[in-house]
This record gives structure tokens, sequence and C-alpha cells, in this order.
């Protein structure tokens, strides 16, 4: 436990006042080093063998902390105050750091950030970088008051997109793709299903997409929608390629923001 508390002290420097003040490439050097020594801290850790690996497995259970989070109206104003943490690495804007895939969160669904943060806690999603943060919640209220905080801010315009010289050509791709194959759970323009727990994906970063669409093929995203799992191994590297750029071009009418201090590129 001592360990964990003092990576997610080294870790939450990135997020004080003085560092959220840093040009956003400074910033991001510091959040770097801390994540990458995080990796390294829990290198020697097993992954726990659950989810999608266990036979009984059910997405999105009713239970745990999720259950009691989802039934509790969360309180903006304790949220920020909680984020405060968060800001270490996701910016005090929510948009994450493009360059090494930690994602934008601005503007996702509460129910979705409640989901992944409980799947951390309870040990369905391994992510070592993230589980000192989830593990240090207090309870079910936190988790509400940090995603209701989280689903306040508005999306961030300055994301990670693919930049390819065939950039127009993957996207005309992907749009097919995802047309026919996503829009039915994330909805034309990406913003989801709030209900169902299907997340925003209009406005991620590029690199964070391919990252999770490849996870969640291989499997080694524990958490995952056995629905995505068997509609993602039917496609190819490009298609993975194609429909990451593809989202990653989407933006919500209304839920876009223009950049702001900690947005500005290097």
């Amino acid at each position: 436990m001592k360990k964990l508390l003092s990576l997610v002290l080294s870790l939450s420097m990135a997020g004080s006042p003085a560092t959220a003040a840093m040009p956003l490439g400074t910033a991001e050097k510091v959040c770097t080093i801390q994540y990458n020594q995080c990796l390294a801290s829990f290198a020697d850790r097993e992954e726990k063998a659950q989810g999608i690996q266990n036979n009984d497995y059910v997405w999105n259970a009713k239970d745990g902390d999720k259950v009691a989070a989802l039934q509790l109206t969360g309180d903006i104003a304790r949220g920020k105050a909680s984020y405060e943490l968060c800001a270490a690495c996701h910016l005090p804007s929510g948009l994450g750091l493009r360059n090494i895939g930690l994602p934008q969160l601005a503007g996702q669904h509460s129910t979705v950030i409640i989901k992944q943060l409980s799947d951390l806690r309870a040990g369905l999603r391994y992510s070592p970088t993230m589980e000192p943060f989830a593990l240090t919640r207090k309870g079910p209220q936190e988790l509400a008051d940090l995603a209701a905080y989280i689903e306040s801010l508005c999306t961030p315009l300055e994301h990670g997109k693919y930049s390819g010289s065939d950039a127009n050509q993957k996207i005309a791709e992907g749009k097919a793709i995802y047309m026919e194959k996503c829009r039915l759970c994330h909805g034309v323009e990406g913003k989801g299903d709030r209900g169902r727990s299907y997340p925003v994906v209009a406005g991620q970063h590029y690199q964070y997409l391919m990252r999770q669409l490849t996870e969640i093929r291989d499997g080694t995203r524990h958490n995952s929608n056995p629905d995505m799992i068997t509609a993602l191994r039917k496609f190819s590297d490009d298609d993975r390629v194609a429909v990451s750029a593809f989202m990653a071009s989407l933006t919500m009418p209304g839920k876009m923001c223009p950049a702001v201090a900690d947005m500005k590129k290097q």
C-alpha cells in the first residue's frame, strides 16, 4: 500500500497548480517520465485472470461499486476537487496526452467513467498506470462525483488525429466500415449511448483508439464487450487504422470546445 500511495503522489505532481501552468510540452515530459516509472514499478505484478478469461463472464454485470455509484447523484463541485489528481496526465481540460496515448476524458458519459473505474477497482480491467488512482477512490459517491464532473466538461477540439499522407482516403474508408459495423452502438456522430455505457468516441485520440481496438481484438482488455471482440476479429489491420482515423475525425455539434491554455500545441 505504501508503494501504491507513493506512486499516486509522484504522478499527481504533474497535476499540481505549478505543473498545470507549464506549457503542454513540458507537462507532457513530466507526465511521461512518471508514466514510465509507474509501468516499471508494476512490471513484476501478475495480471488478474478475470473478465473475458472466465467462462461465466457477463459484460457490465450489475455488481460492486458500479451499481451503487450509478444510483447516486454526482456532485460536480466535489468531482472537480477529486479530478485534480486525474489532471496529472489527463490535464485540467480533460484532453489527455495524445503522444503517449492517454485518453481524452472530457464529455465522456458518466456511466462509462463509472464502469471503467469500477472495473479497474475490481480487477476486471488491467492498467498499471490507472490502478493506483482507481483504488484510492473512497467509494461509490466519489466515483459518481468524479464521473459527473468529467461528463460536464466540453470535449476539446485539439485531440490527436491520424496524420498520414493518406488521411483523407483512410477517413473515407473508415467511415464506410464504421457506418456498417459501429454506428448502431456508437451513433452517427460518435456520441455513444449513455444508458448502455457505450462510450463517446468522437474527439478521442487516434493513438488511443488504435490501442484499444487492438487490445479488445486480442482479448487483452479483459472487461471488453464480447460483441466487440467478435466484430473486431473480422477487421484487418488496415480496417482498424481506417476506423480509428474516422472516429478521431468526428466532432459532436454543441459538445466541442475551442483550445484553452493546456491544449496549445508544442
